[in-house]
């Protein structure tokens, strides 16, 4: 699976975790080069809680396109520290 945004590939692993539709990829699978600190947070109930990424490609910025669980909740714990997207980012085979 690779994610594409801005033509430009942020991930790419054929051992991404599927939940609830959401391609998760392993943390060694990004380009660190376009991830930026987000100091946004959310929760989910049985995952926990989530934190963000700021995707910056060729100077634009898509403002919480990535997130990831830095620690999980017993039942989320194969998807511990992997990195799912939205907001435009294209996931494919």
């Amino acid at each position: 699976m690779k994610a594409i945004w801005n033509n430009q590939i942020l991930a790419e692993s054929n051992d991404t975790i599927v939940i609830e539709g959401n391609h998760y990829f392993p943390p060694q699978s990004i380009n660190k080069t376009f991830f930026k600190p987000s100091n946004t947070h959310t929760h989910c109930p049985w995952k926990g809680e989530a934190s963000y990424y700021n995707l910056e490609v060729n100077g634009k910025i898509n403002q919480d396109a990535a997130w990831y669980y830095p620690v999980t909740k017993e039942a989320a714990k194969p998807i511990e520290g992997y990195i799912a997207f939205w907001k435009g980012v294209e996931v494919i085979p």
